[in-house]
């Protein structure tokens, strides 16, 4: 499962979206740091094809984990030339324009 949470300022809306066994954790690796933290990810607990659902309502997507950053790229939204990897652990960020 998937943790979702969407955050929204003015017109933007943000969806955090982190795969759940990495939720509350940090990584690092050289000057790299990543913190899947429970305030800014911590939501619903969704399945990939509501993820999808989501995203298709938000302006940006900040995604960690195989899972979340999969599901994103198999949406089209990612490219998996933008993933980066940190200790191990997917990340990417997007922004639908």
């Amino acid at each position: 499962m998937i943790s979702v949470k969407i955050h929204t300022r003015g017109g933007e809306r943000l969806l955090a979206a982190c795969d759940e066994e990495l939720l509350g954790r940090s990584f690092s690796e050289g000057d790299m740091r990543l913190k899947a933290s429970v305030s800014f990810y911590g939501g619903e607990s969704v399945t990939e094809e509501t993820l999808r659902e989501r995203m298709r309502s938000v302006t940006v997507m900040n995604l960690v984990g195989e899972r979340a950053v999969r599901t994103a790229e198999e949406a089209g939204y990612v490219s998996p030339d933008s993933v980066i990897t940190v200790d191990g652990v997917r990340h990417a960020q997007a922004v639908i324009m």
